[in-house]
């Protein structure tokens, strides 16, 4: 009770133990980015050996977000405890495996600031209560969604589903929305872009997105409200045009290349979350909507 008191009482000291927390959040992030595409990976082969496969079946080292521990991807050193602390291992270890000297990937600290920096911004933003706890999961999740799609345009349903769920829930006694609007907010994202998706594919004949959008939108509309889905759209479409066209010019390529929306959605939709009542206010004066 008296930590409690103390993180009540103390803006700063609450802000502290945030950022240090979620520096521990953004390793354990870093692992479920590289680990949960493989997870899916394996667990499509296994359907496709049971339904094709017959009763040969090779038992397979367990793999989840916890076991086995990290290891190097180059010699097969076991990270230990020491060599696994936010940020200071690395710059301790020099950006370099202890044992055969490879680079280290640059986004294991950046990814683990980055979240500090965000999750001290949300708890500000909120205050100490459960409104930040609710909006600090949110957040990282969305983190989680962003980074897997940048790398392997995949938008994972065992992420996007409960966060829409999990929207609704919090949302049950109004803790950022009625419950109305959050219920809304997940049936309109997802059938905005479903509906997008094939006016589209029916015009040119390709799919402009994947159905992981659909439910990204779902979830952000559950966690913000039917009101955030209109600035959520244009402000992610915007941005991933911009990409997009800076992409072709850097690659001085004139064909469009596919780019992941999902993280764009999860920004736009973050931005919607965190600032819905100045978007709101914004839309209705400058659009004359909501």
């Amino acid at each position: 009770m008296e930590i409690i008191n103390a993180l009540r009482e103390n803006p700063t000291f609450f802000l502290i133990v945030v950022g240090l927390f979620s520096l521990l959040i953004g390793s354990f992030l870093n692992a479920a980015i590289y680990r949960i595409p493989i997870i899916l990976q394996q667990g499509w082969r296994e359907e496709c050996e049971e339904l094709f496969g017959g009763d040969n079946k090779i038992p397979k080292e367990k793999f989840n977000l916890l076991v086995p521990r990290s290891q190097c991807p180059n010699c097969g050193h076991m990270i230990t405890a020491l060599e696994n602390i936010p940020v200071i291992s690395y710059l301790f270890l020099g950006g370099k495996c202890s044992s055969c000297k490879t680079r280290i990937s640059i986004q294991y600290p950046v990814l683990e600031i980055l979240t500090a920096l965000i999750s001290i911004f949300v708890a500000w933003k909120f205050g100490f209560g459960w409104q930040t706890l609710a909006a600090l999961v949110f957040t990282w999740t969305l983190i989680t969604l962003s980074m897997i799609d940048a790398k392997t345009m995949l938008l994972p349903d065992n992420l996007t589903l409960p966060l829409m769920w999990l929207g609704i829930a919090v949302n049950y006694h109004g803790l950022f929305v009625s419950l109305q609007d959050s219920v809304l907010g997940a049936i309109f994202g997802y059938l905005v872009l479903w509906t997008l998706f094939h006016v589209f594919k029916l015009i040119t004949g390709k799919e402009g997105m994947g159905y992981g959008d659909f439910k990204i939108l779902a979830a952000i509309g559950a966690w913000g409200g039917w009101q955030i889905l209109p600035f959520t759209v244009f402000a992610a479409s915007s941005l991933g045009a911009i990409i997009g066209i800076l992409i072709m010019l850097i690659q001085r390529n004139r064909e469009s290349q596919p780019i992941p929306f999902g993280p764009w959605l999860a920004l736009a939709g973050f931005i919607g979350f965190v600032w819905r009542k100045e978007v709101i206010l914004t839309l209705g004066r400058y659009f004359g909507i909501l």
